[in-house]
Formats: structure tokens, sequence, C-alpha cells
């Protein structure tokens, strides 16, 4: 693949930092390399010395002071090199990318990031400029929506059912291009984004054969496809479905992957994974800004995932699924109890949320931001997840991750109430 074709001006204009491939070559030296190059503080200086991490099982966590040292040190921009080895095995394990032992552009990397929305927003701010097309998801997660209006792009909106993005949406959106001059048209979408599992704010899930489509779309049209997967773990599908970077033997995905939803969100540890070409790139603008994601939680996460091992790792992680898939089913109890009638909504296939369509409410933002903070429960307004937010929107989203069946039950009582009272002013 030519990806300078997808890079904008700013990122074929970055350069790899020199100290920053200093680093590098120093995280990789023998114990007798003696340096004077490093601008790296004196560890010795350093008034932490080790951790003891009392885990909920009873059982602990050490982090001695070799460990400490190295993550309290200025480490490799691509994340601490132990770490970074054991996703890399996990990304093998979970979706045996094909490109993994290419010797090429494409070949599989992995970066650590402080989260996966900062690799989502380093790499969109890598591959697009101002007036670019950009396939997205819709309704579309409101986090991405801040991520991408301020680049000046134009969204194309695709749109999502159930079963997540739709193929002939997709081809419909595409209409305007011909797949034999894609490479020449300079506005051609370079991009798609989607949320494959658990859309945010939809819950749906793609199953297998409409990604096998939508990869051979991308593959005609040639664009990458930004898999943005925090929800992965969270499938209620068993087998879960194959990613797309399972599917990707170009090396047209970039996969984000996220730990804030199995092992903690404060921790702010997420990866990207995909061809070299990009990932490079990408550790060009952290070199330039972050350096490198937190060493103390990285340290913090690889500790965990050594001491566990994958299998126990999966084991916990099909726990957090089962619990939420738990919660989703309290939930459409309770929406079925008070909503029959009142609101349409698809059953989520993964993660945290529901989407409802309220029947004879033309916008809810009002009903929403107003008449439901009166009454003392929280949705978000669908227009949050609108590509255009100058048109009203009859969606609500719910989010059943925290509430319990008690408040799932009244919440919904109070929000069947306000529809009611709605339908009779319209």
């Amino acid at each position: 693949m030519n990806y300078l074709r997808f890079l904008n001006s700013i990122s074929r204009a970055r350069k790899p930092s020199p100290l920053r491939v200093l680093a590098e070559l120093i995280n990789k030296s023998p114990p007798t390399m003696i340096t004077m190059a490093n601008g790296y503080p004196n560890s010795d200086l350093f008034p932490f010395e080790e951790a003891n991490i009392k885990m909920k099982d009873g059982s602990t966590i050490n982090i001695d002071s070799k460990a400490m040292g190295q993550a309290l040190q200025y480490s490799s921009t691509s994340g601490l090199p132990d770490l970074n080895q054991w996703l890399l095995k996990l990304q093998d394990h979970l979706h045996q990318p094909p490109t993994r032992a290419s010797n090429g552009e494409n070949q599989i990397q992995l970066t650590v990031t402080n989260g996966s929305q900062h690799a989502l927003c380093t790499a969109c701010e890598m591959l697009l400029s101002a007036g670019d097309n950009v396939l997205v998801g819709s309704p579309l997660y409101s986090g991405a929506s801040a991520m991408l209006k301020p680049l000046g792009v134009n969204l194309i909106p695709v749109e999502t059912d159930g079963d997540g993005l739709r193929v002939d949406s997709l081809k419909k959106a595409l209409s305007k291009w011909s797949p034999d001059n894609i490479n020449s048209s300079l506005d051609a979408p370079k991009v798609l984004y989607l949320v494959p599992n658990g859309d945010n704010p939809t819950g749906g899930g793609l199953p297998l054969d409409r990604k096998r489509q939508i990869y051979e779309i991308a593959q005609q049209y040639n664009f990458i496809i930004l898999e943005d997967d925090p929800y992965y773990f969270l499938q209620f599908n068993k087998p879960k479905v194959p990613s797309f970077l399972s599917l990707d033997v170009d090396g047209r995905v970039l996969r984000f992957d996220s730990f804030s939803k199995v092992l903690s969100a404060g921790l702010r540890i997420g990866f990207v994974t995909g061809p070299q070409a990009l990932l490079q790139r990408i550790n060009y603008h952290l070199m330039a800004s972050v350096l490198h994601t937190s060493g103390m939680s990285q340290m913090f996460v690889y500790k965990l995932l050594e001491t566990w091992g994958m299998e126990r790792f999966l084991k916990h992680t099909q726990t957090v699924s089962d619990f939420y898939e738990s919660r989703r089913d309290t939930f459409l109890r309770a929406a079925e109890k008070h909503l029959t009638g009142l609101a349409e909504w698809s059953t989520p296939r993964g993660g945290m949320f529901i989407w409802f369509r309220l029947l004879g409410v033309d916008d809810t933002y009002d009903l929403i931001t107003k008449k439901a903070v009166e009454k003392e429960v929280l949705f978000v307004p669908g227009i949050s997840f609108c590509t255009d937010d100058s048109k009203p929107s009859p969606y609500v989203r719910a989010c059943y991750s925290v509430a319990t069946d008690e408040q799932m039950d009244e919440g919904l009582k109070r929000l069947a109430n306000l529809i009611i009272e709605a339908q009779k002013s319209s």
C-alpha cells in the first residue's frame, strides 16, 4: 500500500526526535554501556522505592525497586518493552493479524497510549486535513465528534442499526466516487471510523459477514478503517466476533483497544495496533508531545498481566462481560415494564448503552436536559450523537453500568411519565 496517500502534510513533515531515538537505544543497551548522552534525571533522587498493591482477592502484587526505577524513568515512546511485548502476544492470541509475520511496511506494530482515545485523536491528526471527507457511523460517538469536527473535515454519515454499520448505507455514501479512479480522486474518503462492538450510543455490534463486506469495500475504495473497539471484551456474543484486524490482509486497519472498561479507567492505558508505516508516524507525534505514556500506570498493568497470565486475564474479562450482560437484561426488563408503547429500542449486543427512540417526541433536548433533571433522573439527549447537531433528535442514550436494579426501575418510570406529558402537550 502507498501509505503516503493517507498522511497529511503535518505528519509527513514529522521526523523522529533524536533524544527519543536515543532513549530507544539506551533501553536496548547492555548494563555495561556507559552513557553521558541522555538527559535523564538521576533516579537515585526519586523518593519512591517500591510498592505493594493489594488485590480484591486478597493477594498482593509487588513492584520492587528495580521495576519502580524503570517505571519512574523516561521510557520508550511505544511503551515499556515488557508491556508492549505482552500486548502483542495478546493481539496474536485474540486476532491473529494476517500481516504479523510480514517484513514490509504493513507489518503489525503496537504502541501503548494514554487511553485509546489518545491514540485515536493522534491518528486523526495524522491522517486528516481540513476539507477531507470522513466516513463515520451515524449516530456518532460524541468523543469522536469532538476530535473530528475541529479538524475541519466533512463528516459523511453512514446509517447504523442493531447490527452496527449498514453496508447498503456505506455503498450509498461512496456512490459518487468510482473505485476505478479512487486514488486520483482528491476528495475521496481516506478514512472510515466505526465502533464495531457495544457501539456508543447504540449498543450495536457488527456480525462477521458485515465486517467482511465492509473490509472488501475498504479495499475497493482504498480507505483506512479506524477500528475503535474499547468494548471488545464486553461483547455479549459467544464466541466473540472476529475483529477487522483479524481480516486485515493489506495493512489498512488501525485498531484501538482500552483497559478502561476491564481493569481501570483512571490508569489511562490503551494501545493502538496497526501497520508499522502508520505506527511510526503516530510515534513521531508522541515524541513531540507526551514522549510516552505514564510509566507507573504501564508498570501497574504489566505486573498484573504478568501475575495473572493470559488465561486468567481473559477469564477476568469474561466475568466483566457477564456482569454487563446481566445489567443489560435487568435494564431491558425495566424498559419493557415502563416504556412499551412509549419508546423503541434494539437489544444491545455489548457495552454499556442502550439507544431509545421516543414516540411522539420530535426533539428530546429540553425533555432530557431540563425536565428530566428536575425529576432527578439523567440521560443523554440524542442530539449529542448527531453528525448534524442543527437538526432535532427523538433519541435518548441510557447507560446501565452503575445504576442498581431499583434505580433503573425508578429512573425509567420517571422517563415514562415525562414522555406521556410530552405527548399530551404536543
